[in-house]
This record gives C-alpha cells, sequence and structure tokens, in this order.
C-alpha cells in the first residue's frame, strides 16, 4: 500500500483546504461542549424543605421552625427530608405556644415530607429534581441520570467506532449530530423522569458518536503537523468553547425544559457543513475505494491551486477488518481513559456543589481547559507520550489528595487546588484521545478510538456516584479519584511509545512501526 502522507504531499501542509477541515470539524465539537455536561444545571438540587399546606393558619415562628435543624456543611438548616409531625404543630400554634421556648423541640415527633417540597428558587425556575421531587428517598435517581447519559455514551463508543469503521466517517458524523439534536428536542416534552432518562441514554449516545468520528475525520485528513494540533488543541479548544458557553446559556436560561431547547437548536446550523466536509481518503482507500479516494484529493489540490500527479494511489487491494483484530492488538491504553474519566467528570459535575456561585465556577471549570489543551499540544508536539501522561496525571492525583488535607474554613485554596487538578487532567485527556488515534491503523482506527472512549465511560458512568459520596465525607470523592489518577500515572509508563511515529494504515504496518521504534530505543540504550 502506498504511503498516505507521501502520495499526499504535493497537497502542502496548510493549504484552503486543509484549513477548511480544521475549522469546520472543529465546529462541530461546539456543540458537543455545550451539551455534554449540561446534566449540572438539568439535574441540580436546589436547597429545600417540607412543604407546609398553604391551608393551615400556623403562626409565623411555627412556619419557620417547622422542619428540625440538622448540620449542612458548617452550617445548621432546615433538615430537607423530615418535618415535626404536623398535628403537633398545627396543635402548639393554635395554642400560642413558642418553638423552643414554651415547647421543647426535641422531643416533638417527626414525619417524612407527606406534602412535597418547597425548593429554593433563588437559581432556577425548575430543574428536573424540582420537576419530579429527585430528593431524599428518590436522591439517588439524580446520579443515576447522569449515569444513564453516559451509558448511552458508553454504548455509542462501541457502536459507532464499528459504523465508521464500516460505513464511512461522514456518515456516522452527520447521523448522529442528527440524533444528537432530534432526541434533546423530544426530551425537552419527557413527561416522566423516565421518559427523560430513555431518551437521555440515546442523547450521549449522539453525542459521543459525532465526537469520535470529527476526531477520526480530522486526524485523518490532515498532514502530520497539522494534526497534532488538531488531535491536541484543535478539537479540544472548540468543545472547551462550547463548555464555557454552557453556564452563559444556563445562567439566562433557568427552566430546564427551556434550556434543553436553547441546547438542541444549535445542531441545526451543522447541516450545509454535508457539503463542505469530504469523506476521509484514508479510509475510502482502505476500502478498495480508490476512484472516490482520488477524486477527494484532486479536489484538495484544486482548492489549494497545485498540481497533482498523473498516479496518486496505487491499487490496492481491500481486507476486511472487525473488533477481533483489534483485540489481537490490545494494550492496557483502554484502562487510562477509564480513570482519566472519572476523574475530569467527577470533577466537572461537582462544580455545583463548590462554595460561590455555581454558574461562575461552571465557566472557570471550562476555562481552566483552554490553556490545559494548549498544553497538551505543546508536549504532544515535542514530548514523549508516555511521560506526559505519567507527569500530568500524577500532578492532577496529587493536587486532589491535597485537597482533603486543608483546614474547613478555608475556601479560596480548596477551589485553587481543584481547578489545578482539573487543568493537569484535562490535559492528560487530550492527549490520551490523540495518543489512542497514533496507535492504531487506518482500517480499525475509529473502531479503536471508539473502545478507548468506551473505556472512559465506563469511568464517566461511575462519577457521579463519587459526587454522591459528598453525603457520607466531603474528602472522600478527592480521596478516591486522587489515588486512582496518581495510580493510572505509574501504569501509563507500561504503553508503547508513538512519538515520532508515522500513522499507521493496516495492522502490520502499526506492528511494523513498533517493532522499528523498539530496535531504534534498543540502540540508544
Amino acid at each position: 500500500m502506498t504511503d498516505y502522507e507521501d502520495a499526499t504531499s504535493f497537497l502542502g501542509e496548510w493549504g484552503r483546504f486543509q484549513q477548511q477541515i480544521f475549522f469546520l470539524v472543529c465546529l462541530t465539537t461546539v456543540h458537543n461542549g455545550l451539551a455534554a455536561l449540561s446534566v449540572v444545571f438539568l439535574a441540580d438540587t436546589p436547597l429545600h424543605r417540607c412543604a407546609i399546606p398553604a391551608h393551615l393558619n400556623l403562626s409565623a415562628a411555627w412556619a419557620n421552625s417547622s422542619a428540625p435543624l440538622e448540620a449542612l456543611g458548617d452550617a445548621l438548616v432546615p433538615s430537607r427530608c423530615s418535618r415535626y409531625r404536623l398535628r403537633d404543630v398545627l396543635e402548639f400554634s393554635e395554642r400560642g405556644l413558642l418553638p423552643g421556648v414554651d415547647v421543647n423541640l426535641s422531643v416533638v415527633p417527626t414525619e417524612g415530607c407527606l406534602d412535597g417540597w418547597e425548593y429554593d428558587r433563588s437559581s432556577y425556575i425548575s430543574t428536573i429534581v424540582t420537576e419530579w421531587d429527585l430528593v431524599c428517598d428518590d436522591s439517588w435517581k439524580t446520579p443515576l441520570t447522569s449515569s444513564l447519559y453516559f451509558s448511552g455514551v458508553l454504548t455509542g463508543s462501541f457502536l459507532s467506532g464499528q459504523l465508521s469503521d464500516r460505513y464511512g466517517r461522514k456518515i456516522v458524523l452527520f447521523v448522529f449530530m442528527g440524533v444528537q439534536t432530534v432526541f434533546t428536542l423530544i426530551q425537552v416534552f419527557s413527561p416522566s423522569w423516565t421518559v427523560f432518562c430513555a431518551l437521555y441514554f440515546i442523547v450521549g449516545m449522539g453525542q459521543v458518536s459525532n465526537y469520535v468520528a470529527a476526531f477520526v475525520l480530522g486526524a485523518e485528513i490532515l498532514s502530520p503537523r497539522v494534526r497534532t494540533v488538531f488531535s491536541t488543541s484543535g478539537v479540544c479548544m472548540f468543545f472547551g468553547l462550547g463548555y464555557m458557553l454552557l453556564p452563559l446559556a444556563a445562567y439566562f436560561v433557568r427552566d430546564w425544559r427551556m434550556l434543553l431547547l436553547c441546547l438542541a437548536l444549535p445542531g441545526f446550523l451543522y447541516i450545509p457543513f454535508w457539503w463542505f466536509i469530504p469523506e476521509s481518503p484514508r479510509w475510502l482507500l482502505s476500502q478498495g475505494r480508490l476512484d472516490e479516494a482520488v477524486a477527494i484529493v484532486r479536489a484538495a489540490a484544486k482548492m489549494n491551486k497545485t498540481e497533482p500527479p498523473a498516479v496518486i494511489f496505487s491499487p490496492l487491494l481491500k481486507k476486511a477488518h472487525n473488533i477481533c483484530d483489534l483485540l489481537r492488538s490490545w494494550n492496557i491504553l483502554p484502562l487510562v481513559p477509564n480513570t482519566v474519566a472519572i476523574a475530569y467528570f467527577g470533577l466537572s459535575l461537582n462544580t455545583a456543589n463548590l462554595h460561590g456561585n455555581k454558574y461562575f465556577n461552571c465557566f472557570l471549570s471550562a476555562l481552566v481547559e483552554m490553556p490545559a489543551y494548549f498544553l497538551s499540544w505543546v508536549l504532544f508536539r515535542w514530548w514523549s507520550r508516555r511521560l506526559s501522561l505519567c507527569s500530568t496525571f500524577l500532578l492532577g492525583g496529587s493536587l486532589l489528595l491535597l485537597i482533603q488535607l486543608l483546614p474547613a474554613d478555608l475556601v479560596s485554596l480548596p477551589i485553587a487546588l481543584e481547578m489545578t487538578g482539573k487543568f493537569a487532567v484535562t490535559t492528560a485527556y487530550a492527549i490520551v484521545y490523540a495518543y489512542s488515534a497514533e496507535l492504531y491503523p487506518t482500517v480499525l482506527r475509529n473502531t479503536a478510538v471508539g473502545a478507548c472512549s468506551m473505556a472512559a465511560r465506563i469511568g464517566s458512568i461511575i462519577a457521579p456516584f463519587f459526587i454522591y459520596l459528598r453525603s457520607y465525607s466531603v474528602s472522600l470523592p478527592y480521596i478516591l479519584m486522587g489515588s486512582l489518577t496518581v495510580g493510572s500515572g505509574l501504569l501509563s509508563l507500561l504503553l508503547p511509545e508513538s512519538f515520532g511515529m508515522p500513522l499507521p494504515d493496516t495492522i502490520s504496518h502499526m506492528q511494523h512501526s513498533v517493532e522499528k521504534r523498539d530496535l531504534v530505543l534498543k540502540r540508544h540504550s
């Protein structure tokens, strides 16, 4: 098989064709960033307490003291899941007795929130929590909502990779962008939590499928130097831009249904992109579709105003591949994104629990990703893949472990450490995606990247329950995430090195490149 990069070198590095592919493919990921972590606001739990029926004529004193006090951090607040027995409270009120003065509240019997809940409306008009009362005995449904979404992402990672390697990068990209947009619109009209979660599962499938297809499509079309920028900073920064827009949209749209509508509508803006983003010539060649690949490259040469040679690619034989071929060339790389996803999504979902304004904290969490993506490009351009992963993992994990050692009265320093840890973890996350695209060949690249993404989704499914552990101990999520991240940093040293190697097109090409790299390293040692 003719080396693709040598055969297309006449196109140059950064002509009009490469610029169009770079920016259009990157723009498709803005929508992903806007919607991927929307559950932070859609499923946030505002302060709440047991509702008291409006028709009861309680005195102001008893209306304010109808629930026992419980600890929330360092403060005492009215209980969120119980109240004093209402018939006793009504009797005390009618007799003119005062709570804590005439009545010892510690001996008054309590009961559950039999009349529902009152929610603090200062931050939201509504969320799915206030819509369907996902609190107290049903509070487990809130992290499950996120986990079901990420289960859809897991399923999409598995299916889309194989579909993309079988039917093409472009068709999968646009079909699943449509799936994400249409099912988000349907989700706006969810009549129940169960229907919402079922639709959210499908939205998750579309979310990751179009992202992985876009990532692989750009990586395969662009030249080596531009590919490095695209795979690390390019798609990631545009994703981060969408993520930064999320708290801005949530700040102005406080109703969860309207917010979902605002997140869905931008998906229709991508329809014209179909006529400007071509299929991957690398993939077409791997499928034996030589004429179509040549036509795309000749059109690219015309855009770049260069003259293509008479014969661009040599005829080649098509060989079918499937996930079994991937398993035969497997390594421990999928274990790494599994852990980094726990830390990344755990820290992202935790922004609503941090001290201060939740919208600003979410924006800050998105903002720290931008320099992280730039750093991932710097490391990917000039440094070893294994050392890049190891150093960023160890930094992020160490900072998360340090948070739980700080005094409880400090507020700003823990947030600063958490954001710096998020910066390090995000850098590692960006490197893992680009790394996986480098290691595996064209014939299985989308399947491989999808499988690594699938491994990451196992971590993202678990991540909401890591944050749920805050109800038992505020430090516990940081201890678990920090320990796993440090462990993955050490484990990443066992991965194969791909720095300076050409992008493989076949399995034999991948194996030959690894053997060549091992021989060079052996000589230098």
